[in-house]
């Protein structure tokens, strides 16, 4: 999200609907971060334990006044032991009931913005880097259209269920890897 908005608002004043880190890591860039929906440039959504009305209403305000609105991320949930919590598609989803304005753009998986931007650290061409990770719609479909190889682990929201039916197929199941023991 950092380098995105280096780009694309470098000077934006942002409210932030996400936890402290994301909002320590927009400071740490030399972000203005403010609540007044007069001064408000653009919102950024995320995953937010603290989400309440009063953001929702600060949203809508900016919003409403011209700000742009973008995500990091859209995962429906976060998978965990024994359960789950609503993740930041639920923060962006009730921010596009209320103010009928759909995320301008998510930044994070499976967008080229995140590949790309990992592609510029990592210093590799695509075809030497895989993606690892436990989502289908996000973690293996950024790699596939990066033209990275996509893993799937099935140690959190993607399920065998779910996979045997999916339209998008993991690296590792197309070259008929045979486990061995």
């Amino acid at each position: 999200m950092v380098h995105f908005l280096k780009q694309r608002l470098p000077n934006a004043k942002l409210f932030v609907v996400g936890e402290q880190s994301l909002e320590d890591e927009l400071k740490t860039a030399a972000f203005t971060l403010t609540d007044d929906p007069n001064e408000i440039d653009a919102i950024i959504v995320s995953f937010d334990r603290t989400f309440d009305y009063r953001k929702l209403q600060i949203s809508f305000d900016a919003i409403r006044n011209g700000a742009r609105y973008f995500a990091s991320f859209a995962d429906r949930y976060c998978p965990f032991p024994g359960g789950g919590e609503p993740d930041a598609a639920a923060m962006i989803a009730a921010i596009e009931a209320c103010t009928n304005t759909t995320v301008e753009e998510v930044v994070g998986k499976p967008s080229m913005h995140m590949a790309n931007t990992i592609l510029s650290l990592v210093d590799a061409p695509p075809e030497r880097c895989i993606m690892i990770g436990d989502r289908l719609e996000t973690d293996v479909l950024m790699g596939l259209n990066a033209g990275m190889s996509g893993t799937l682990t099935l140690t959190g929201a993607t399920s065998a269920a779910d996979l045997a039916t999916a339209d998008i197929t993991p690296t590792n199941l197309k070259s008929k890897i045979v486990n061995q023991k």
